[in-house]
């Protein structure tokens, strides 16, 4: 019964960070991009690019520690251990691409 609860609890917290505000940094980009031009213009968006960054790798992290949890204890979530484990190796990809894609966009901004 307590696992049971423990694997919802889990998956409900999960779903909710799923459907959490993907972007936190409320910027309008397109009008930032088409607007920038000059040097503190594109210095902004660097930071912007970079600060979304450090976001997305604590993104990484935290998945990180959830497949280590998941992987070491696959017993106490049965059947569906496979399932978040692969969940979470999709996410930690995911995550570490558009990581990587934002700090290459921050090197092109400071470079302009």
């Amino acid at each position: 019964m307590k696992t049971k609860l423990l694997i919802s609890l889990l998956l409900t917290a999960g779903l909710l960070a799923a459907c959490s505000e993907m972007n936190p940094h409320p910027m309008d980009m397109s009008q930032a991009v088409q607007s920038a031009t000059t040097k503190a213009d594109h210095e902004a968006l660097a930071k912007h690019y970079e600060e979304a960054a450090k976001d997305l790798q604590l993104k990484v992290d935290e998945h990180k520690k959830l497949l280590s949890q998941y992987q070491s204890k696959s017993n106490i979530y049965g059947k569906q251990a496979d399932s978040l484990i692969g969940h979470c190796r999709v996410l930690i990809n995911a995550y570490e691409k558009a990581a990587e894609a934002n700090l290459s966009m921050a090197a092109m901004h400071r470079q302009m």
